[in-house]
């Protein structure tokens, strides 16, 4: 899997807890090996030009995604996945640091960065959450992906809970 991390935030961020939670989820998520993608960590003003230019919303938000080759997972197992270009991750930590500083399981930034990678691959493999059916069966898939990398690395703490968007 190839995975480009490009930190142009300033901001001191763990990019391989970013890069691993990626290409954890990709590969759980049955994405072709040799598929490519890109996670650019901009700031706040960055983000917000952003969230105005594609979302006609304003201020920065946590995490925004810009699918290319629009993948989706196999639908069966059997399924050979397609190999492509799965698009860009754009992260802002000074988001991810105040919703994880104000979640109910109060967690750090680099956690908060690690939940919006894999909320953000979901979103380029075409899930939502705009209604409620999208959104539990998202939401789940996002805290199982997260759930389990956490476990197969030993890492300690809570989950966090979804605090995007």
């Amino acid at each position: 899997m190839a995975i480009d991390v490009n930190n142009e935030s300033g901001w001191d961020i763990d990019e391989e807890s970013v890069l691993d939670a990626a290409r954890y989820a990709l590969a759980r998520m049955r994405i072709h090996p040799l598929s490519e993608l890109s996670v650019i960590v901009v700031d706040a003003a960055a983000m917000e030009q952003l969230h105005i230019q594609w979302m006609d919303l304003p201020g920065p938000t946590d995490v925004m995604s810009f699918p290319m080759d629009e993948l989706r997972p196999p639908g069966k197992d059997d399924e050979e996945p397609p190999q492509g270009l799965l698009g860009d991750i754009v992260l802002c930590p000074e988001v991810a640091k105040a919703q994880g500083e104000a979640a109910p399981t109060r967690h750090s930034m680099d956690e908060e960065l690690q939940l919006l990678t894999v909320h953000g691959v979901l979103h380029l493999l075409g899930y939502d959450h705009e209604e409620p059916g999208e959104k539990a069966e998202m939401f789940g898939l996002q805290k199982t992906i997260l759930d389990d990398w956490r476990a197969e690395r030993g890492v300690e703490g809570p989950s966090p809970a979804p605090t995007t968007h």
